[in-house]
């Protein structure tokens, strides 16, 4: 998912893709040390997504990013 995708979502959805992306990552992990992950790089996008996505909430919870609908 594009970094722009993220910042078009609120908080509430965010939060949701996070809770998703964290059990992928903990089924990838678990594929991997059982040997039947074919690609290992789905792991390092998982976790990049997971960076992504964490970044978006901390800049609502800052302040930075508004939530549409809540304009100052």
């Amino acid at each position: 998912m594009k970094a722009t995708e993220l910042r078009e979502m609120n908080q509430v959805e965010l939060n949701a893709k996070l809770i998703e992306n964290l059990d992928a990552l903990q089924n990838l992990k678990f594929q991997q040390a059982l040997q039947q992950l074919e690609d290992g790089t789905t792991i390092s996008k998982t976790k990049k997504e997971i960076a992504q996505i964490k970044t978006v909430l901390n800049e609502y919870k800052l302040g930075i990013r508004v939530a549409q609908g809540e304009k100052e």
